[in-house]
């Protein structure tokens, strides 16, 4: 079965790395309440508060979010034309999740005394 979309949360593409949690609030408010704005952090950026450039906003009522993705799918903030579209509803890579020793074939390559095989060299 698939999961359900939730209409009520947006996905926000084109961000720079300016913009942060409370710029995207006072963006998104006018078109209603919003119960939460997320914006993954890049990890891997040099700076500590670099974003991923997309974030996710929620609003407490779904004709709220249409409203806003209507008029802001195509806004420019900070230089940038902003991407503004219904998140997907996160899904499960098939295998993505699957422990190793949920394979049968990894079970074959034990030893007798139930350890992993040596790493080859």
């Amino acid at each position: 079965m698939a999961p359900q979309q939730n209409k009520r949360i947006l996905y926000v593409g084109g961000l720079t790395e300016e913009v942060t949690e409370e710029i995207l609030h006072a963006a998104f408010i006018p078109f209603g309440e919003l119960v939460e704005v997320n914006i993954p952090k890049d990890h891997a950026s040099k700076t500590s508060d670099g974003n991923r450039g997309f974030a996710f906003v929620e609003f407490e009522l779904e004709p709220d979010a249409d409203e806003a993705r209507f008029n802001m799918d195509g806004a420019e903030l900070f230089g940038r034309v902003l991407r503004v579209n219904v998140a997907k509803a996160l899904t499960h890579k098939l295998g993505s999740s699957k422990p190793v020793w949920s394979a049968d074939s990894w079970f074959q390559n034990l030893s007798e005394d139930g350890t992993a095989p040596a790493a080859p060299s």
